[in-house]
């Protein structure tokens, strides 16, 4: 992105700022989470890479459940704002922005929407905001959009604020070690972050869970082979 946001939505910004955030969720809990699930929907309907590392720092500031909601909240809002430009004047300029790969996705779509689309949903193997927007060009309908995209990304998304709720004790650790740097005035003073820190149950619970979930794919093309065999 040109306003170079997507650089500013990482775990190093988190750390660095971790102090002067805590204490706003602390004091303005509400708040920080109307300002989070926005800020995701943002991130979300613009198409700007980080969704990701927000649902990490979801589950980070705000614990697993809450962490987890606002993801999904944010997620689910802003798939459907982009859904719905694409269905717009601004469809065009997304048509040429997905390119070819809109194409790639468009067989899936005509054999059976909701399924190939919870899958798509449960599986990332195509950017976010292509899955958002191939949808809208291929007369996709939008209850049946949501309700896929809902479904789809919960485990994922709950795997991910575990995730994050799990990495508090290395957060804290390299936070303080950045603050050290800083006080004895080196320069520049660079976050080293060691997930070896954080193998907490939480964090080996998601891991865990984020396994499972990529294990789909082979499930499903197995699925799809035993039932094609026992068609024929």
């Amino acid at each position: 992105m040109a306003t170079g946001l997507h650089r500013e939505l990482s775990l190093a910004t988190l750390i660095r700022h971790r102090a002067t955030i805590n204490a706003f969720v602390a004091g303005h809990p509400l708040t920080a989470f109307a300002g989070f699930v926005a800020l995701y929907i943002g991130v979300v309907a613009l198409s700007i890479p980080g969704a990701s590392v927000m649902t990490v720092s979801g589950g980070l500031l705000f614990g697993p459940l809450v962490g987890a909601l606002g993801a999904f909240i944010g997620a689910t809002t802003g798939a459907s704002i982009i859904f719905l430009i694409a269905r717009s004047a601004l469809g065009g300029w997304l048509v040429k922005r997905a390119g070819p790969f809109a194409q790639k996705l468009a067989d899936g779509f005509r054999r059976g929407a909701f399924s190939y689309l919870l899958f798509l949903r449960l599986v990332p193997l195509f950017p976010f905001w292509l899955v958002n927007i191939a949808p809208a060009l291929f007369g996709v309908r939008f209850v049946l959009f949501i309700a896929a995209t809902a479904i789809g990304i919960i485990p994922l998304t709950f795997a991910f604020a575990l995730f994050g709720a799990g990495l508090d004790s290395s957060i804290a650790a390299q936070a303080s070690a950045y603050e050290a740097c800083r006080s004895a005035g080196r320069d520049p003073c660079v976050v080293d972050f060691d997930v070896r820190l954080a193998l907490t149950p939480e964090l080996i619970t998601a891991l865990a869970v984020i396994s499972v979930v990529a294990l789909v794919p082979l499930a499903i093309k197995r699925w799809r082979g035993n039932r094609e065999s026992d068609t024929a």
